[in-house]
């Protein structure tokens, strides 16, 4: 029978939890305590778990190798691994970490047998990835690829919930969109979007399977304002006028929402509109000191 430590003293922990520390035993590990969080009380496990049995979600973001590098020269000089993963099992003989990933990998190249972790008992921690993972900040990509990867994942194990079920962990709707669009390219303009998907875009009523076919339909659309914007750009670039900031320039006037609307268009209306203004643009209008000027209040676009 495993042994460990319990926190607080003489409480029983639930079942649920007591399971899970002696699947730990089983898989060649060793759980070390089953305690209560200090803010919502909940029961977690701190283990140690062989290191090949642990991967990353399928959900987060890529690895970063810079980061990486960086974190296993720290790890080396100070010689010693005192951050603990946070992870949970899907099935016995496999464990994710939802947030520690890069930690993980710095482990693995120094070749570590073991990885000290905090175990979760609640399965769903697993979409809790863009509120755990700060170890390094998310720009635009990682978040909606992380959010369509989730998304995907829940399309299959949870069709009968919806977006509205899972609003905090996906943060904001246009990284599901997004996400789409990275997914077909990692180049994609995504930061010139999306001050106007911020606005128009919303999470959809209905269950998975039919709002991932409204996404890719609203992906679409997006899809083909980009591509009207390239041609723009393209045109302007050729009459010399090369500046960072040359797409944002022309979505900022050829966008159809204004700060003086009451009601905004909804998404279709939106991208409609917004491609046709794309295409109806002079180019020859355009001169380098008005987008130089416009780039000075604005960081310039991805890609």
């Amino acid at each position: 029978m495993a042994r460990w430590t319990v926190f607080p003293e003489g409480e029983e922990p639930p079942k649920a939890a007591a399971a899970l520390a002696e699947q730990v035993e089983k898989d060649g590990g060793r759980a070390l305590a089953l305690y209560r969080e200090p803010v919502g009380q909940h029961w977690q496990i701190f283990y140690l778990l062989p290191s090949a049995l642990v991967e990353a979600t399928p959900y987060q973001r890529d690895l970063s190798p810079t980061h990486v590098k960086r974190l296993q020269e720290c790890v080396k000089k100070i010689d010693r691994f005192v951050d603990p993963i946070v992870a949970m099992s899907p099935r016995p003989g496999l464990y994710w970490t939802p947030n520690g990933n890069h930690r993980r990998t710095v482990l693995e190249k120094l070749k570590a047998k073991m990885v000290p972790a905090i175990l979760v008992p609640e399965p769903e921690v697993a979409y809790q990835i863009l509120a755990l993972n700060t170890e390094k900040a998310h720009n635009l990509k990682e978040k909606s690829l992380e959010v369509i990867r989730m998304y995907r994942g829940l399309v299959k194990e949870e069709p009968s919930s919806g977006e509205e079920d899972y609003t905090f962990q996906f943060e904001a709707p246009h990284f599901v969109t997004l996400g789409l669009l990275y997914e077909q390219n990692k180049r994609f303009s995504g930061g010139a979007f999306a001050p106007i998907l911020r606005r128009v875009d919303k999470f959809l009523k209905g269950h998975f399977p039919k709002t991932l076919a409204e996404r890719e339909e609203r992906a679409a659309m997006v899809a083909e304002a980009d591509e009207a914007l390239v041609k723009v750009v393209t045109k302007i670039k050729k009459r010399g006028i090369n500046h960072p900031y040359v797409k944002n320039f022309v979505l900022a006037r050829t966008t159809p929402l204004t700060r003086q609307r009451k009601t905004l268009p909804s998404f279709e209306q939106t991208f409609k509109r917004l491609t046709a203004n794309i295409e109806e643009f002079d180019v020859a209008k355009v001169r380098y000191e008005d987008v130089q000027r416009a780039g000075i209040f604005a960081a310039p676009a991805a890609g």
